[in-house]
């Protein structure tokens, strides 16, 4: 049951950027969409367009920023920009892959693999850290908004770990609960005035013709 004051976060990963296919880790380096990408920041514009959104909240980051321009333009709306929103920064992964991680350290990659809250990256943020920064952003943003549907459009690593902190489910099993967030698809979720939420929906794609 929903009550006036409770918001619906409906979040979003930014769209496939240039270090998608190697499934690089991009963290918080400013790397930018693919065509493919573009094509899903305009998917999320029209099906923002369709459906109720009464704001828009983003990333610092300029994947964010260029996935939600689509829908802000289609809306009307201009975004509001949330530091606590941007990705984790990886450290030492920024720009590379798992993959290539594992061949120069298995030690720690498997570590990372077992346990990715308690072993992360050598000279990355503290992942609990980071969930607890995205949560409050998103506690705030629900805050600003009562009774409203705000898009949110931000990164699948924080998104992941604050969807666990705010489901009360232990961060190092994000990414076996959540394996990944679809590029520019729609994640539904009720936060509840006293800070309590509940997952509505998940992975729900805007165009099912695009990857």
């Amino acid at each position: 049951m929903t009550t006036s004051t409770d918001a619906t976060l409906l979040l979003a990963r930014h769209g496939q950027t240039v270090w998608h296919a190697e499934n690089r880790y991009a963290g918080v380096s400013d790397v930018s969409l693919t065509d493919t990408g573009r094509a899903q920041a305009d998917a999320l514009g029209r099906w923002a367009a369709a459906h109720p959104v009464d704001a828009i909240w983003t990333s610092p980051l300029s994947r964010a920023v260029s996935t939600a321009d689509p829908a802000c333009r289609a809306l009307g709306l201009t975004p509001h920009r949330e530091p606590g929103l941007r990705e984790c920064d990886f450290g030492v992964l920024e720009g590379r892959t798992l993959a290539e991680f594992a061949a120069q350290d298995p030690a720690a990659a498997q570590a990372f693999r077992s346990d990715p809250v308690a072993n992360p990256f050598p000279r990355a943020e503290d992942p609990s850290a980071a969930a607890e920064r995205g949560a409050a952003a998103l506690r705030r943003i629900a805050a600003a908004h009562p009774g409203e549907r705000v898009l949110v459009v931000a990164h699948n690593t924080l998104l992941r770990l604050v969807l666990c902190t705010l489901l009360s489910i232990p961060a190092g099993e994000y990414r076996r609960v959540f394996p990944r967030l679809r590029n520019a698809a729609i994640s539904e979720l009720l936060v509840r005035s006293d800070g309590s939420a509940a997952l509505l929906s998940l992975n729900v794609p805007c165009d099912p013709d695009l990857p």
